[in-house]
């Protein structure tokens, strides 16, 4: 099994999962009274394999553990409203997808991306969709969108984000951020810098 997210969930959240059936879930709770949390509403994090490991042996225990969000200290969280993205596994789709995390604008197509990394196209294709559950084409939008998410934070006009995280019209932008995010990128970013000191996107 390979864990490489999670979503960290508040206390009194109400919610719910559909999980494949190959799926583990696997829960941390601890008093919150007693030990400071590092996030205060649904957030998705990364999960390191040493986590991924203290999770395990957690759960395989016969013995209690000491209540703790240790488990939780050192999760890498991603923007709040960052739509889920696993990392593949296998060698070559891990190679392709921290070339990809580097620079989500890069132009190159799946089959590209095999020639340079000595696979073929289906290969790659298979492994994206085997071990994350999205094609290579769904994985690459949902990271450039993540991408943009801060961007956006930062007060970046949306052609200039758009340009940035590798879409090759604005237009083809606005409508892919609005089909994940049920809004345009400026209505997003502009509810979002409303604040005091915030500098609304041009």
């Amino acid at each position: 099994m390979e864990l490489t997210s999670g979503l960290w969930i508040p206390a009194g959240v109400t919610h719910s999962s559909r999980c494949s059936w190959d799926t583990m879930v696997l829960a941390e709770t601890f008093d919150a009274d007693r030990f400071a949390l590092p996030y205060h509403r649904p957030t998705p994090v990364s999960v390191t394999h040493e986590q991924k490991a203290l999770l395990l042996s957690r759960a395989r225990s016969p013995q209690p553990h000491p209540a703790g969000p240790d488990v939780f200290t050192t999760l890498s969280a991603t923007h709040p409203d960052a739509l889920p993205l696993p990392m593949p596994t296998s060698p070559t789709s891990v190679a392709v997808a921290e070339a990809l995390t580097r620079t989500p604008s890069d132009p190159r197509t799946a089959s590209e991306y095999a020639t340079d990394f000595y696979t073929s196209t289906t290969t790659l294709r298979r492994a994206f969709q085997a071990e994350t559950g999205m094609s290579f084409s769904e994985w690459r939008t949902r990271l450039r969108l993540n991408h943009a998410l801060d961007l956006l934070d930062q007060g970046q006009t949306v052609q200039t984000v758009s340009a940035q995280v590798g879409f090759t019209s604005t237009n083809g932008f606005i409508l892919a951020f609005r089909r994940y995010f049920a809004s345009t990128p400026g209505t997003y970013a502009r509810r979002n810098t409303e604040e005091p000191g915030g500098q609304p996107p041009k």
